[in-house]
């Protein structure tokens, strides 16, 4: 079993993973409408690559934005769910060994306490998340079962990690079923809402160039919009 789920089964979630996430961008440009967004963004590129980057560099810094500064609690615990839900797979030492024995390169690696901490923090995290959506009206009324599913997807692999890391219970038990639910994250990400793993940057990029552009950014050099 343990073959097969690291072996033929990780490589078809990768490659679902990797052309999924292709197949969304591409998807996303080409649904950009020609007369509103490609032509401005073709004519004034310097302008919209400005755009661009700053709508993206703002809203990936906590608190950069108006806001992310008007809720500063929540802004607190997204971050802290994000950076820990890539930062911990990514730098994981176990991780990183078998990127080196299997491909024979590795990222940078954090220590296992550092591993735990911020395996918790994304627990804990979650579990503010679903209270929020479960507490506050505005918030309950956008809710489905979708969102809370999306969640557990996201949360599963730390969960199992964690016990398999600390062999509570049957470990070979754990590791599977971590492996497993890695892997069903990685197929997820291009068919929900996970995906703005990837369309965060290109959505923010298309803003950034809106506002870079055409809503007064250009204004008084002669801009139609």
């Amino acid at each position: 079993m343990y073959e097969f789920v690291t072996g033929p089964l990780a490589w078809l979630s990768f490659m679902i993973f990797f052309i999924g996430v292709i197949v969304r961008i591409v998807l996303y440009i080409k649904g950009l409408d020609w007369q509103l967004d490609r032509v401005a963004y073709m004519e004034y590129k310097s302008y919209g690559f400005k755009g661009a980057v700053r709508s993206i560099l703002y809203w990936l810094l906590p608190f950069g934005t108006r806001g992310w500064r008007y809720y500063p609690f929540f802004t607190t615990i997204f971050f802290v769910f994000h950076i820990s839900l890539i930062a911990t797979p990514v730098f994981l030492q176990a991780h990183n060994i078998l990127l080196q024995e299997r491909f024979g390169f590795s990222f940078i690696t954090i220590s296992e306490c550092t591993a735990d901490i911020l395996t918790i923090a994304l627990l804990a995290a979650a579990v503010f998340l679903v209270l929020r959506r479960i507490a506050l009206p505005e918030v309950r009324i956008l809710t489905t079962w979708y969102d809370y599913l999306v969640l557990a997807i996201a949360a599963a692999p730390f969960i199992t990690g964690y016990f398999a890391a600390h062999e509570i219970g049957n470990y070979k038990f754990w590791l599977i079923l971590h492996i497993l639910s890695g892997e069903l994250m990685l197929v997820a990400i291009p068919f929900t809402k996970l995906s703005h793993f990837a369309l965060f940057f290109m959505s923010r990029a298309q803003l950034g160039m809106d506002y870079g552009i055409k809503r007064g950014g250009m204004k008084s050099k002669g801009m139609a919009w």
